[in-house]
């Protein structure tokens, strides 16, 4: 439907010029070149903080009013924290920022020749453009799978996550059928990538561990989990050795692991697996993204996955002043695809923002985009993580100790840091959730 909408946006406005949304504040001179970022995760917001001292006028567009820190939505999802934990108000990060002001919208589409962003039927002009919009679920072909599934993608998906699961075990706490309590307490992931290694690690110890105690009527203990994944191995972007100890610790704690395994059905029943039907109520979707339409709204070549193939500085084909940057982009180091992770994203930030300092001075940047390698991190339950950092390869406690040093050290904001540490540091001598909270969008959900 966006997609749609984008290309009627963009047939519509050659037609007629959309009402302007007139940017940056009254105190900077009018000369200065505008910068328009869509975006505001990992990479957008980088880009926007390097370029506090350049002589730009900056603006940030995103349709939420938060910057979400998503390598830790598996633990909202899981009752671990709370969405506040993990996300900062854009305008809060940015208020110290003069140059730079934020706007609550939908990008519709792209004028590349007028050069102005399309929100609607309005448009914000722009000297130089950054896309950094992220990504949405791949469902390969099938997208009938999608209403039986729940992705992990937002604060919304997250806590509907939650919901779904919670609410699984108050079912089953009030019924009374075997085969229906073994239904409610199955959980499905499909996707054993870092997201779906995760989760399952965290959905285990929340069934195992954290409920055990809180039920009477039902054993949280007996709790399916299963992660399903088509490949030979899982975790398929880190070392086979790395792999294999995952894989024999998920299993320890009583998540069943299926590779060679490709699913063929879906439906509100359960799944299809090799010819074997799984009966369940919760199927998590965790097998693959594909980008945002940036790629339709420049009208330029994409990938497979739909991300945007860019040069070597990282900007469009054809268009030298746009830029596309994290999951948007499709780009190339020493001949291998670069990955669509945050480290990834927060340097291409910076590396685009010097390029337009450089060039509202009058200079060329002329070294193209390189990416510095900081590793893999996964974290599979309880004390237990996986590093990945040159030839430094670690598992158990030393590694989820560096693994919980990263992510507090890029959380956003001291509280978000405290709360997030406190949280950690409860549930780890604990083992209690404390974000179990059920709750609805709206009454007719109840």
């Amino acid at each position: 439907m966006t997609e749609v909408q984008a290309n009627i946006t963009n047939t519509t406005n050659t037609l007629k010029t959309p009402k302007s949304v007139e940017v940056a504040a009254n105190n900077l001179p009018t000369v200065m070149k505008r910068v328009v970022i869509v975006g505001a995760g990992f990479g957008g917001l980088r880009a926007a903080r390097a370029l506090r001292k350049a002589p730009v006028r900056v603006t940030v567009i995103d349709r939420q009013n938060h910057h979400l820190f998503q390598p830790l939505l598996y633990w909202v999802a899981t009752a671990g924290l709370s969405p506040a934990d993990i996300s900062s108000p854009i305008r809060g990060i940015l208020r110290k920022q003069k140059n730079a002001e934020v706007l609550m919208a939908e990008v519709t589409g792209v004028n590349v020749q007028d050069q102005r962003v399309l929100i609607g039927d309005r448009s914000v002009p722009y000297d130089y453009l950054v896309l950094a919009t992220g990504t949405h679920e791949n469902y390969f072909g099938h997208s009938e799978w999608k209403q039986f599934t729940l992705g992990l993608k937002s604060v919304v998906d997250a806590t509907s996550i939650r919901r779904k699961i919670l609410l699984s075990f108050e079912a089953a706490e009030l019924e009374n059928d075997p085969e229906k309590i073994k239904e409610l307490l199955t959980f499905v992931l499909v996707g054993a990538g870092p997201t779906g290694v995760e989760m399952a690690g965290a959905i285990a110890e929340l069934a195992h561990k954290a409920l055990a105690p809180d039920f009477r009527h039902i054993d949280t203990k007996s709790t399916r989990i299963i992660l399903i994944e088509a490949a030979p191995r899982i975790l398929g972007a880190l070392p086979e050795s790395l792999a294999r100890k995952t894989q024999k610790k998920l299993t320890r704690m009583g998540v069943e692991v299926r590779t060679n395994a490709p699913v063929s059905e879906i439906d509100e029943y359960g799944v299809m697996v090799a010819g074997e039907r799984i009966p369940t109520k919760t199927i998590i979707w965790t097998a693959g993204v594909s980008a945002s339409p940036a790629g339709k709204w420049l009208g330029t070549e994409v990938d497979h996955a739909g991300r945007v193939k860019a040069l070597s500085d990282l900007s469009v084909p054809g268009h030298a002043n746009v830029f596309v940057i994290g999951d948007t982009a499709s780009a190339t180091q020493d001949g291998k695809p670069l990955p669509g992770i945050a480290p990834v994203a927060m340097q291409a930030g910076r590396y685009v923002a010097s390029v337009i300092a450089h060039r509202v001075e009058g200079k060329e940047l002329n070294k193209p985009f390189q990416y510095r390698d900081k590793g893999n991190l996964a974290t599979v339950g309880r004390s237990y993580a996986i590093v990945d950092i040159g030839k430094i390869r670690l598992t158990g406690l030393i590694a989820w100790l560096m693994w919980l040093v990263v992510h507090i050290y890029y959380l956003i904001g001291f509280r978000n840091r405290f709360v997030a540490l406190f949280q950690w540091a409860w549930t780890y001598f604990t083992y209690s959730r404390g974000a179990r909270l059920i709750t609805y969008e709206n009454e007719q959900e109840t």
